[in-house]
Formats: structure tokens, C-alpha cells, sequence
């Protein structure tokens, strides 16, 4: 009985502890609940926070992919700025273009020379100097035309001037660009054009007509003026009646 007393007293020591945790418990519940909260709440910021980073990922992904595909489109972009510089007014077409000036001029003032006896010439220039910037060259094409007064403006031509040049320009370019496609031309026809002569003016186209005439199989000259009908060895001769055009071949 005497250890069950000793018991009995360590047991009401105990009891009455209990009672002291009990309230220290109770004191800390508040504490326990804001760390609870707190808990939640730094769950929610970790579950954001991985969120983001599995977005930030894959943005990451995405940036190596687009620079990649930047790097390709530069590499691409270089290759045809260099296409479009070589398929430019600087590059091939500014080679055929040389390439063709002289052969160009000298058919052109070949023919022209026939028609105005010596004293009119052609010169293309196929670049000059830009005004803003000296010594820098752009691509052009210029017709400089001379004659006895030396060399002046295309417009300051007289219009019979100015049809045997334009003459001389569209024969020699019509025979470049045959001889160049591997054909030969067969026709060539003039409409026209012989009301702006005078007579002698006249006189040298239709000479010069006759000069060219064998490159052509056939030569087809239309006009209106009368003094021109016996200038060629066939005449085709349209009237106009009142059952319509009628054609006569002499």
C-alpha cells in the first residue's frame, strides 16, 4: 500500500502537470493555425512558382527553336539579296546591257550615217554620276545624239531627226535581238514616218531602206505620200470604195 500511495502521489504530480500542458496547448493552437496557413500558402507559391518554371522552359525552348530559325532566315535572306544584286539593274542585266552597247551602236550609226550622209551619231551611256554623291555610279541608259552642231538633246531634233534616229535605233536592236535568238528576221515594217522628211530627208531613208533591204525577206512600207509610189519595185495599192477596200498589186 505504501508503493501504491507513492504511485498515487506521482500520479496527482502528473495530473496536475497535465492540467499546465493542457493550457500551454491550447495557447499554441493560434501559433499551430498560422503555420498551418502559412504552410498552405507557401504550397500555393511553390506549385506558381513550378508552373512558371515549366513555362519559362518551355519558352526557353522556343527561343533556341526561333533563333535557329533566324540564323536559317539571315542565311537565307543573304543568298537572295545576293540573287536579287546579281539579277538587278547591277548585275546580269547590267552585263548583257554592256555587252550589247557597242554591237548596238554600231548598227545603229551604221544605218544612220547612210541616212543623213555621214553627219549624225549615237552614243549610249549606261551609267553616270549620282548628283548627291560624287563619284558614286548608277545604272542608266542615255542616248546622246551628234551632228554637225555637236551634240544635244533628243527633243531638240527635228521630228525628221528624230524618226531616223528612232529608225535607226529600232533596226539595229529589232537585228541584235534576232541574232541573239538565233533567227533571222524575215519582215520589217514601216508605218508611216516619211510625212516628217523633206526630200532629201526622204531620199536617204529610202536609200537606206534599200541598203538593208537583203537582210529581209520582205520589206513592207505603208504611206500616204504619192512621190513614194514608184521608191519600191512592188506597190500594193489600197482604195477604199463603197463595196469596201480594194487591193491592187502592181
Amino acid at each position: 500500500m505504501a508503493d501504491e500511495r507513492k504511485r498515487q502521489k506521482a500520479l496527482a504530480r502528473e495530473i496536475a502537470a497535465l492540467s499546465e500542458v493542457e493550457s500551454q496547448l491550447l495557447s499554441l493552437e493560434p501559433q499551430v493555425d498560422q503555420l498551418a496557413a502559412e504552410e498552405r500558402l507557401a504550397r500555393d507559391r511553390l506549385a506558381a512558382a513550378r508552373q512558371k518554371l515549366a513555362y519559362c522552359q518551355q519558352l526557353a525552348r522556343r527561343r533556341k527553336e526561333c533563333l535557329k530559325q533566324e540564323r536559317e532566315a539571315r542565311e537565307a535572306q543573304s543568298i537572295y539579296q545576293e540573287l536579287r544584286t546579281a539579277f538587278g539593274k547591277q548585275g546580269i542585266q547590267a552585263m548583257i546591257i554592256e555587252s550589247a552597247i557597242p554591237e548596238l551602236e554600231d548598227e545603229a550609226n551604221a544605218l544612220l550615217a547612210r541616212m543623213t550622209d555621214g553627219r549624225m551619231h549615237i552614243r549610249f551611256e549606261t551609267q553616270r554620276e549620282k548628283k548627291t554623291e560624287k563619284g558614286e555610279l548608277i545604272e542608266t541608259l542615255d542616248i546622246y545624239i551628234s551632228d554637225e552642231m555637236g551634240t544635244r538633246n533628243y527633243n531638240l531634233y527635228s521630228g525628221g531627226e528624230a524618226f531616223r534616229i528612232n529608225f535607226a535605233i529600232r533596226v539595229a536592236l529589232s537585228k541584235l535581238l534576232a541574232r541573239r535568238a538565233g533567227a533571222s528576221l524575215r519582215t520589217l515594217v514601216i508605218d508611216e514616218g516619211f510625212g516628217t522628211q523633206d526630200a532629201e530627208g526622204r531620199a536617204r531613208l529610202i536609200e537606206a531602206i534599200n541598203a538593208i533591204k537583203d537582210d529581209f525577206a520582205r520589206v513592207l512600207v505603208i504611206t500616204h505620200i504619192e512621190e513614194l509610189r514608184d521608191a519600191f519595185p512592188v506597190r500594193i495599192d489600197v482604195e477604199k470604195t463603197p463595196q469596201g477596200s480594194q487591193i491592187t498589186i502592181r
